[in-house]
């Protein structure tokens, strides 16, 4: 079951996706964290985030919608709170990919650095550049090619770890290609997809916002089908995220082109559902004929 994503390896393809899982320890308490291939740490700026006030999240058809606002403790914060945990587990042999947030070029330069200076736990950076750039009104760093490329430029000589880049549900094939371009090394396919959810009683927003981030099982298929262009567009290797429930979920991706598969909302539903996935999506590859799961990536017949 072990796969490279990129010049990360991984024991096997189960990760977890940021903003779902803190910041691994919490859930120690339901299994052994370190039989995942990787998690994904909250997303971090330089600075402690307050993040938006409640309500945070509703329910919705077949998924959540979210508008946290990326609350956050900091770089230095999260070292000082987890640093030693995650430490051990990457000791244990799971990768450690430590999310960066940020509302300018200038921030995320910033967090970069004090990840690459306080952080030796991280395996690699995950650039989340769907974040919203308030210098240029509050559209998403990541919505256009031009957009994510500045940002990658300017952190790509920042650290020597791999960078994964969290992609806007938006152009994600040219977007992908810009990031190719500026030496991304990793792609997250996709982000939570901008939604909305009205209280007809009220007439007002079930969240402090008027719109926020759609996940789960609702956009699943939208996900699987951005991958499957995503891989037919670079060579970069991609982490495949959105609605993964059950094994075979995950298995759509892997084959859809995803070399890894993080599971998101699921955590919140079930705890101890990444284990679950990751028994289900063995037992999926064991059935395939192969040798290896990484033989069956991109492995879609159309």
């Amino acid at each position: 079951m072990s796969v490279d994503l990129g010049p990360i390896h991984l024991k096997n393809p189960i990760n977890t996706a940021a903003g779902t899982y803190g910041f691994g320890w919490q859930f120690e308490g339901f299994y052994d964290v370190s039989q995942l291939g990787a998690i994904t740490t909250k997303g971090c700026a330089a600075e402690p985030w307050q993040g938006n006030p409640a309500p945070r999240m509703t329910e919705i058809c077949s998924g959540v919608m979210n508008s946290v606002g990326l609350q956050n403790p900091g770089v230095r914060g999260l070292v000082a709170s987890s640093g030693e945990y995650l430490q051990q587990l990457s000791d244990k042999g799971t990768a450690v990919i430590c999310q960066v947030a940020g509302h300018s070029v200038d921030e995320y330069v910033a967090a970069v650095e004090l990840f690459e200076e306080l952080a030796p736990f991280a395996a690699g950076l995950e650039i989340n550049i769907s974040c919203p750039n308030i210098a240029a009104g509050g559209c998403a760093m990541g919505s256009t090619p031009e957009g994510a490329a500045e940002v990658i430029r300017a952190v790509r000589g920042r650290t020597k770890r791999p960078l994964l880049v969290k992609m806007a549900p938006a152009r994600v094939v040219d977007v992908a290609r810009a990031l190719e371009a500026e030496g991304a090394d990793i792609l997250t396919v996709i982000n939570s997809i901008p939604g909305m959810a009205i209280d007809v009683r009220t007439r007002r927003s079930r969240l402090s916002r008027p719109t926020g981030g759609m996940s789960g099982p609702a956009l699943h298929p939208i996900a699987v089908r951005m991958v499957w262009e995503v891989h037919n567009a670079v060579k970069l290797p991609i982490v495949g995220v959105g609605g993964v429930m059950s094994g075979a979920d995950a298995a759509e991706f892997i084959l859809a082109g995803a070399t890894s598969v993080a599971v998101g909302m699921s955590n919140l539903v079930r705890p101890d559902s990444a284990p679950r996935i990751l028994a289900e999506l063995t037992e999926w590859a064991e059935g395939q004929g192969v040798s290896g799961i990484r033989e069956l990536v991109g492995a879609f017949e159309g």
